[in-house]
């Protein structure tokens, strides 16, 4: 096929042996199944920012370190600077969160290049070597469901034990290799401890999740492993082994504001009295 112009510098340098054909085009990239290193692997293409359907970008970038004071500055006046450093900060994302997440033992396509906008990774392929089929083209049966969920959510454990939160986790968001599901598409994955919106990300993939699998096994849609999982996390006791319920009971609690408002008044008091006995 034409080379795509957004593949030549990646041909002309011989990270791109040949480009075999489209593989998808989506909300925030373009994929093409290419040859490198003698290897069949695919090729991510960023959309720039005007032509990319993801909204609420905002959410998604706060917490995200920049280099330095002059790239912040740039991106907070919305310079054409600020912009395009915008767009790497969204593209180095993904890059960042998948070495991350390999490491951590979570199944993601194995990245080896980025150059230009362009992610090389592996293309996550079946056992006849095309290209794996995403988790909304299947029809499960109820045990089916029921183990893919199992590992997901197991999966979801892992990267939050890692600091990542995916944020846009759904059944289109999933592979199904010989092996089991993969979870692909990463650029909008947040720090869980930077982000203040993470935790009801994560809850919303959690919820993606049993919402899709409860079409096929409707005991999923009664369990609630989002919240679960969070208070696990605040409370620093989620591990990547830990054993979930799915059920959260919330605490109904009420706060003692007396007692607080007692130990401010006191806290207040103690403060004034220190003063005073240093200026004595």
């Amino acid at each position: 096929m034409k080379i795509p112009r957004s593949l030549e510098p990646l041909v002309l340098d011989g990270l791109i042996d040949e480009v075999i054909r489209p593989l998808k085009s989506g909300k925030e990239a373009d994929v093409y199944v290419v040859i490198s290193e003698g290897q069949v692997r695919c090729a991510k293409v960023y959309k720039e920012a005007n032509k990319r359907g993801f909204h609420k970008q905002a959410l998604y970038q706060e917490g995200r370190k920049v280099r330095n004071s002059r790239q912040a500055r740039a991106m907070e006046k919305n310079s054409r600077f600020g912009r395009k450093q915008q767009e790497e900060l969204w593209q180095n994302a993904e890059v960042d969160a998948l070495y991350r997440l390999a490491a951590a033992g979570v199944r993601v396509p194995k990245p080896y290049n980025f150059v230009e906008g362009v992610l090389l990774m592996e293309l996550v392929m079946d056992l006849h070597g095309s290209a794996a089929p995403r988790l909304n083209d299947l029809h499960l049966t109820h045990d089916q469901a029921l183990d893919y969920h199992t590992i997901l959510i197991s999966e979801v454990v892992k990267m939050l034990c890692a600091g990542i939160v995916h944020g846009d986790l759904s059944e289109f968001n999933v592979l199904v290799d010989d092996d089991g599901p993969v979870i692909i598409d990463l650029p909008q994955a947040v720090d869980a401890a930077a982000n203040n919106n993470a935790s009801i990300m994560l809850e919303r993939d959690v919820n993606n999740m049993a919402t899709y699998f409860g079409r096929f096994a409707p005991e999923l849609l009664a369990t609630s492993y989002g919240k679960e999982i969070w208070k696990l996390y605040e409370s620093g006791n989620l591990t990547p082994n830990v054993k979930l319920t799915g059920q959260f009971k919330s605490s109904n609690k009420q706060a003692d504001v007396k007692s607080i408002m007692r130990e401010i008044n006191d806290a207040r008091e103690e403060a004034i009295r220190r003063k005073y006995e240093q200026e004595a």
